[in-house]
């Protein structure tokens, strides 16, 4: 009888080990799973307030009707909260414009890498000084152009070409040129 009875205790501790086991992964599963949860319930809100609002969303693109710039004229827009300088280039400014010696350039680019193919008599840059963020003039009708006839900024005296290069004064880079693609035949959407 002791023999069945040290057989006896034997399988009870088995079962008991085997009990405990199953108890210690569910508790394992169980901590895991409510951590989860937590770890979820913190990061989903953090994430989701990092998300654009609906009013940045609606200023991402802005859409600009150039059907009716004649060449040589050239209009303002607003994108992304920035002036946006829209111009048609007459033949002579394109001329002016790829007459200029690219490697003599601060920041060499060729009209044809500021505008689309097909379409190298629209300028599209940002109305925005590339030195500390003023606003160039010439993109009105009487406004000072500069010593090259595009732009010329009155806040520390950058001065740009017909295609929108810096020639002359302290800004390091051209006006940017932001994406943009033709929405259809006289439209622009830029961004």
């Amino acid at each position: 009888m002791a023999d069945m009875g040290g057989a006896a205790s034997a399988n009870s501790a088995t079962e008991m080990l085997e009990d405990g086991v199953r108890r210690r992964d569910w508790i394992h599963i169980a901590a895991l799973s409510t951590a989860g949860v937590g770890a979820a319930s913190v990061l989903i809100p953090l994430v989701s307030q990092m998300a654009p609002s609906a009013d940045v969303l609606a200023e991402s693109t802005t859409d600009v009707d150039v059907s009716a710039i004649q060449p040589g004229q050239s209009i303002r827009s607003v994108f992304r909260r920035q002036p946006l300088f829209v111009k048609r280039l007459t033949a002579a400014e394109i001329a002016e414009a790829n007459a200029v010696n690219v490697s003599s350039l601060r920041d060499p680019e060729t009209l044809a890498d500021r505008t689309l193919p097909g379409n190298e008599d629209l300028l599209v840059t940002m109305g925005v000084c590339t030195h500390f963020g003023c606003v160039p003039l010439g993109s009105n009708e009487g406004e000072n152009k500069g010593d090259f006839n595009g732009y010329f900024c009155p806040c520390h005296g950058s001065h740009y070409d017909v295609a929108g290069r810096i020639r002359r004064g302290p800004a390091p880079l051209n006006l940017a040129v932001p994406n943009y693609e033709f929405k259809s035949e006289g439209v622009i959407r830029v961004g």
